[in-house]
């Protein structure tokens, strides 16, 4: 008799800590402390990145460095997508959850070699995340009926990119680079598809915008880091400190621009649409992220270049051209998103079209690394104070991210 109590008591342990997973999109939440330590590695992806770019300041070098980028943001994505839906947190969840942030250290450690001899290391990581996120959505689908439509086609979509994911590790490597890209366009369609045909197990508006600014804060964290290091490598020049602090200026009001106007706009349109089905407006949120965080990472492998070449004397036009154009690009996104979102695409290119000026200046004039860093940090001032009156008289409705 005690055996068998014995025993039942460890089978109803091991019941609550496995439990079947369930919708979270009708409740108040937040970004859970598991969520948090999984971005962590995304952190150092991004770091790798960013110094191939400084090694290639090149076309092909940003090239390569979007693409790179865009592999590594849409695993992100993936996995963010599920945990808004169906984060419920059980032993099983975590597990999963923990053997896909070991696959991100995996393309860390071999993002920089990836289309090199680490090609066989950050294929396998790939399909190591697609895997988990199948396992995840067979548990979603087999416990959740009202969810099946939606859980069906995530199923559908990471299933075809593991297979693609696996065939490029056997095919000539061009092939096997269109192979990733394929993967990613089917992954990709799975959300515009099922907005469309299988809408009724929406986002979580309150949830999504706050991993996404999560994010946010990862890749500006790279202008931050950017700075330090550049003026240790410098050797605090006093042409370098003074590159360091517009770049600091530079880097606080992206920051600023994005909490205060641009994600907090965002938001707002996210909450007007609401609702119990996804919209549009959700699909122009998602993937307007991606070149906004393309850019604000730009920035950052720019910023530590800017620094410690301006200690050396001399900053090539390539480095003053990533940050002009990676600023552009910042600015150019959030216009499209805030348009696509509120269906108004009047508002706010003056912004990019003024960075765009500054870039094309600098490749005529080639203007000094100070004042090229000063009048992209004195623009971005401008977008927030000029932000700062919208907000303040009315004419720009924001929630706080």
């Amino acid at each position: 008799m005690g055996d068998s109590t014995g025993a039942g008591r460890i089978r109803d342990a091991l019941r609550g800590l496995a439990r079947p997973p369930e919708l979270k999109t009708d409740e108040e939440r937040s970004a859970s402390k598991l969520e948090l330590f999984f971005d962590l590695a995304f952190v150092l992806v991004v770091a790798e990145l960013a110094i191939a770019l400084r090694e290639e300041v090149t076309v092909r070098g940003e090239l390569l460095f979007a693409g790179m980028f865009t592999l590594v943001w849409w695993s992100w994505v993936s996995s963010t997508l599920y945990a808004n839906r169906f984060d419920h947190d059980d032993v099983v969840y975590r597990l999963l959850k923990l053997t896909s942030m070991a696959a991100v250290i995996g393309l860390a450690a071999s993002a920089t070699e990836a289309t090199g001899e680490r090609f066989g290391v950050f294929v396998g990581c790939q399909i190591l995340l697609r895997l988990s996120l199948l396992l995840q959505y067979r548990r979603a689908y087999q416990h959740i009926a009202h969810a099946r439509p939606i859980a069906r086609l995530y199923l559908v979509g990471a299933g075809v990119g593991a297979l693609l994911w696996t065939v490029s590790l056997f095919v000539p490597r061009p092939v096997g680079f269109a192979l990733w890209a394929a993967a990613v366009l089917v992954e990709a369609l799975v959300p515009l598809v099922a907005t469309r045909h299988s809408a009724d197990v929406p986002l979580h508006v309150e949830h999504l915008p706050e991993r996404f600014a999560l994010f946010v804060i990862l890749v500006l964290g790279e202008s931050v880091a950017g700075i330090a290091h550049g003026l240790y490598d410098a050797k605090w020049a006093p042409s370098a400190v003074a590159v360091a602090v517009l770049a600091f200026v530079l880097a606080a009001a992206l920051w600023w621009s994005y909490f205060d106007l641009a994600g907090a706009r965002a938001k707002r349109l996210l909450n007007v649409v609401g609702g119990d089905r996804s919209d549009r407006a959700h699909d122009v949120y998602v993937f307007g992220q991606l070149p906004l965080t393309l850019a604000l990472a730009t920035v950052g492998a720019a910023v530590e270049l800017a620094v410690v070449q301006s200690g050396a004397g001399e900053v090539p036009a390539g480095t003053r051209l990533l940050l002009a154009g990676g600023v552009a690009l910042y600015l150019v996104s959030m216009s499209i998103t805030d348009g696509g979102m509120s269906q108004d695409a009047r508002r706010g290119w003056w912004w990019p079209l003024a960075a765009a000026v500054l870039a094309g200046l600098d490749a005529v004039l080639e203007l000094p690394a100070f004042v090229v860093v000063g009048a992209l940090a004195a623009l971005l001032v401008a977008v927030v104070v000029v932000g700062a009156v919208e907000r303040s008289s009315g004419r720009m409705d924001v929630d706080p991210v």
